[in-house]
């Protein structure tokens, strides 16, 4: 019986422990005086960028999640011009197991791409967008 019980117990505790998708990575995009610099979180569901942006001229910056190479979510700032502040954002990834990558990036004001880095669940960001 006791070790019914404790076999029990044990089921139970591993049972209640939640399989963690959680990490984070720095995002540092930096294009002549303009920058996008902060950190990319995730959690089982969605990705979060809490990042400061500066515009030197008029920028804008934009973020994609991905599970592997399919596409979970886009959002854009506006665009910025000559200003700089908070530009935070949060991407859906409502897929078992959630986002593994997301891109970050900056443009011009007529949607050229100057920079981005690609960022990974696993802590770490890349240059380019991969």
């Amino acid at each position: 019986m006791a070790v019914t019980a404790a076999a029990s117990v044990a089921t139970m505790a591993f049972a209640a422990t939640p399989a963690s998708a959680a990490g984070s990575a720095t995002v540092s995009i930096e294009y002549g005086a303009s920058y996008y610099k902060g950190t990319a979180s995730w959690s089982n569901r969605s990705v979060g960028i809490d990042a400061a942006f500066k515009a030197s001229n008029c920028r804008r910056v934009y973020a994609r999640a991905f599970a592997g190479s399919t596409s979970l979510d886009f959002k854009s700032s506006s665009t910025w011009c000559n200003r700089s502040g908070p530009a935070d954002f949060t991407l859906d990834a409502n897929v078992v197991g959630g986002s593994d990558n997301i891109w970050v990036y900056m443009t011009d004001e007529n949607q050229n791409y100057l920079k981005g880095q690609t960022c990974y669940r696993a802590g770490y960001c890349i240059d380019g967008l991969h």
